[in-house]
C-alpha cells in the first residue's frame, strides 16, 4: 500500500466502532465501520473491533507503527469510568486487550472528545487557536479544553466532561445518583427519547430538528434544548476565555439551527466572545482522533 510509517485507529462509540488506517498526517487510507451492538456486552466488541481492524491492516501491517484507541468514558489500565452504556464496559483492560492483538507495537488511549479536539487542533478548525475548546455534541455531551496545543485532562482525566452539568440551584440528583443532566437534557438520545414521547412515535434527534421547521411542539422542545445548552456553552467560554470553539458531533448535521442559537448566546453572555466554528472532521473527528493520540 505504501512505503511509509502507518498508524491504526479505533474509536469505541456507543452504536459503532469505526477503525482506521492512516498517514501520520492524518490522511485516512482504508476505514471500517462495525455495530456496537451495546446490549451483547463488552467483550464481544473488543473481540469483533480487533477482528476488524486485523483485516484492514493486513496489507500494511509491515509498516504499522502505532495504534490510538478512543473509548466513551475515562480510560485508565485497569478500568474505563463514566461510561455505562455498555454492558461491562467499565471493567475493560482495554489497552492490555489491544495490546496483545498488536504486540511490540505503542498502544495510546485516551477519552474520545478529548482525542477529537487534538485531532481538530493539528489537522482541523482549531489550529492555532489557542485556548480551544471542542465540544462534541452527539448521543452524549462532552467538551475538551487545549490550552498550548495540550489536552487539560483535570486530575481524574474528568475535565470537560458537561454532561454531568446540574441544570439549577435545586438540582440534588447528580453524579451520585445516576444522573448526567446536561446531557439527559440535551444529548442526542435524551431529545430523541422526549421527542418520541411528545410526537407519539418513534423520533431521532436529528429527525426532530428537522421537524422543528414545521411542527410547533418540536419547535419548542429544541428551542428549550439550545436555550439550555447555550447557557452551559457560554458559561464554559466565560471560564476559559477561549480564542475558538469547534462544535463536532451528530447533532451538527442541525448546524442550520445549532450554531446560530450558540453564536447568539455567546455574543450576549461573554465578555469576549470566542470565534464559533463547527470541527472540519465531522463524524470522523474521534477516529482521527485515536490517530492523533498514537502520534
Amino acid at each position: 500500500m505504501t512505503s511509509e510509517e502507518l498508524v491504526l485507529g479505533i474509536d469505541f462509540g456507543g452504536t459503532k466502532v469505526a477503525l482506521g488506517l492512516a498517514r501520520r498526517d492524518g490522511t485516512l487510507l482504508a476505514t471500517r465501520r462495525l455495530d456496537t451492538d451495546a446490549a451483547a456486552g463488552a467483550e464481544q466488541v473488543v473481540t469483533r473491533a480487533l477482528a476488524g481492524a486485523r483485516s484492514l491492516v493486513s496489507d500494511a501491517y509491515a509498516h504499522l507503527g502505532s495504534v490510538g484507541v478512543v473509548s466513551p468514558g475515562i480510560v485508565l489500565p485497569d478500568r474505563i469510568l463514566l461510561a455505562p452504556n455498555v454492558p461491562g464496559w467499565e471493567r475493560l483492560h482495554l489497552k492490555e486487550l489491544v495490546a496483545a492483538e498488536f504486540p511490540d507495537l505503542p498502544i495510546a488511549v485516551g477519552t474520545d472528545a478529548k482525542a477529537a479536539a487534538l485531532a481538530e487542533w493539528k489537522w482541523g478548525t482549531l489550529a492555532g487557536a489557542d485556548p480551544a475548546v471542542f465540544l462534541s455534541l452527539g448521543t452524549g455531551i462532552a467538551a475538551a479544553v487545549l490550552v498550548g496545543g495540550r489536552l487539560l485532562t483535570g486530575a481524574n482525566g474528568a475535565a470537560g466532561e458537561i454532561g454531568y452539568n446540574l441544570l439549577a440551584p435545586p438540582d440534588t440528583d447528580g453524579f451520585a445518583s445516576g444522573a448526567a443532566p446536561l446531557e439527559e437534557a440535551v444529548g442526542g438520545r435524551g431529545l430523541g427519547s422526549r421527542a418520541s414521547a411528545l410526537l407519539g412515535r418513534p423520533v431521532t434527534a436529528g429527525e426532530l430538528f428537522a421537524l422543528a421547521r414545521e411542527n410547533t411542539q418540536a419547535k419548542e422542545l429544541v428551542t428549550a434544548a439550545l436555550d439550555e445548552l447555550s447557557m452551559h456553552v457560554a458559561n464554559l467560554a466565560i471560564a476559559f476565555d477561549p480564542q475558538r470553539v469547534a462544535v463536532g458531533g451528530g447533532l451538527v448535521r442541525s448546524a442550520d439551527v445549532l450554531l446560530p442559537a450558540l453564536r447568539d448566546r455567546l455574543a450576549a453572555a461573554v465578555p469576549f466572545p470566542p470565534e464559533l466554528v463547527p470541527a472540519r472532521f465531522d463524524q470522523d473527528a474521534s477516529l482521527l482522533g485515536a490517530v492523533a493520540l498514537a502520534l
